[in-house]
């Protein structure tokens, strides 16, 4: 991702919109869902270098939102969003 589309908030609300429409949708393959929940689960449960400062998690959480959107708009273009 570009640094100007990094600092987009536009670009983040579809990244976020996008990311929550694939997690439920039936047409999307349970192990592509699982892909990108599993990993995010772990790091926010498991102990961090950081404990009780949750803004690595944050940041972590939303790098994978941004990598899942983009691998599942290149996987089903038929349920992108926002284009």
């Amino acid at each position: 991702m570009k640094l100007k589309k990094l600092l987009s908030l536009k670009q983040w609300s579809t990244i976020f919109s996008s990311s929550w429409r694939y997690v439920i949708s039936p047409k999307v393959a349970i192990g592509d869902k699982l892909l990108f929940t599993i990993p995010v689960l772990l790091y926010w449960v498991l102990p961090d270098f950081m404990p009780f400062l949750p803004v690595d998690d944050i940041g972590v959480t939303m790098l994978l939102m941004g990598w899942f959107v983009s691998r599942m708009g290149r996987k089903y273009p038929a349920l992108q969003v926002g284009k």
